[in-house]
């Protein structure tokens, strides 16, 4: 069997792995110059740990887990006003949750993948032309390959999904947030953090901030915002939205950038994933949004359902079952990205009142019992990890 890959991000390499594992001759092409660094840091759990494990690649990921003692919610003078210790978290999930930057588990992926399947970078896919019994791949360099299958996994603002579905509009369904993050150096800014992720929340505006290695910071940013278009000038969009919400924050946007990453909080929603010989494969044909959180670990599930259903049929029958094994897990963790947004970043003051008292009650007796039931139904679905 033959597969290209378009996207050599979470999604696109869990997928190369298991179909190198099976081998399948598989090309993995990427718009990137080369492998990215960036990316936010992520609570990985459920269905993405347990393909992890099948993978044999915890052990590394232990090794670059970010040491976090504490989500701390504070006022704009900085001051604790609710909180998790993220001992009482893991132990939640029985410790099976692990904070990484998103870049780090791009890297672990990617040299577990090793030598033996090529990265193009500087290239992605220009065309697709659908052949008796597979698909004609035009990469931006020349090239076309034909093979038995083409995989999407080249995020929220996919380029096959364009060429193959219609455009982005269609399927792109905004939250009512716009999301920005950037990161940044500042010794005494990184000594008052300390190994906190700490959030100052204020009606429609949530500034965040922890530690990313090396001596490095990273700003998380979100604030509600309607309408499909995004603004000309991030930087000026994000320094107005934040304004007055007090020192720490000030501080921060003193390091902002020229060009932070700005963009939509957004789903996609799609009747199907599958066209002849091309499918879709994590943000690329379901993005559950920063809201639900775990997209990273429902891609990693996704790529390992895929590979196991490529490798037990026909490609016709193996990408139906793929979708139906995978589109009750993907809805139900979109429904929770949609139905926690008003939690998450909330419009009116009681709500944030409220949501940082409950998330103390898993410090008390009985309060991290209960939190943990919710969690793992958060983190479990019907994405079963097989053989």
């Amino acid at each position: 069997m033959k597969v290209v890959i378009c996207g050599a991000g979470i999604a696109g390499l869990t997928l190369a792995w298991w179909l190198r594992r099976a081998g399948a001759e598989t090309t993995v092409v990427e718009k990137a110059a080369g492998p990215r660094s960036d990316g936010y840091m992520m609570d990985f759990f459920g269905s993405g740990y347990d393909v992890a494990e099948r993978m044999g690649v915890l052990g590394e990921l232990r090794e670059v887990a970010a040491d976090i003692t504490e989500l701390t919610y504070a006022d704009r003078r900085g001051r604790r006003v609710g909180g998790l210790r993220y001992a009482s978290f893991q132990a939640m999930l029985d410790g099976r949750v692990l904070s990484v930057m998103r870049g780090d588990l791009e890297r672990v992926l990617r040299s577990a993948l090793g030598d033996d399947v090529p990265i193009l970078y500087n290239t992605s896919v220009r065309a697709v032309r659908h052949v008796p019994g597979g698909v004609d791949v035009e990469l931006t360099d020349g090239a076309v390959h034909r093979a038995d299958l083409l995989v999407g996994a080249d995020g929220i603002h996919s380029v096959v999904r364009r060429l193959t579905f219609g455009r982005e509009e269609s399927f792109l369904r905004p939250l009512g947030y716009h999301t920005a993050s950037f990161l940044f150096e500042d010794a005494e800014l990184a000594e008052e953090i300390g190994r906190r992720f700490v959030l100052v929340g204020v009606p429609d505006r949530q500034a965040g901030l922890y530690p990313a290695g090396d001596g490095a910071l990273a700003a998380s940013l979100i604030h509600a915002r309607s309408g499909m278009a995004l603004p000309a000038d991030p930087r000026a969009e994000v320094l107005s939205a934040y304004r007055g919400l007090g020192p720490m924050v000030d501080r921060m946007f003193e390091h902002c950038p020229e060009d932070p990453y700005y963009d939509h909080v957004a789903q996609i929603r799609m009747p199907t994933w599958t066209k002849g010989r091309v499918t879709l494969l994590g943000d690329a044909a379901h993005a559950v949004s920063l809201m639900a959180g775990q997209g990273s670990s429902t891609a990693m599930g996704g790529a390992h359902t895929l590979a196991v259903e490529l490798l037990g049929a026909d490609v016709e029958s193996a990408l139906a079952r793929y979708e139906r094994r995978m589109r009750p897990f993907v809805l139900s963790k979109q429904k929770a990205g949609r139905n926690t947004a008003a939690w998450t970043v909330p419009h009116q003051a009681w709500r944030i009142a409220l949501r940082n008292r409950l998330f103390g009650l898993a410090d008390l007796p009985g309060g991290r019992a209960l939190m943990g039931r919710g969690l793992k139904r958060l983190g479990a679905g019907a994405v079963p990890v097989a053989g």
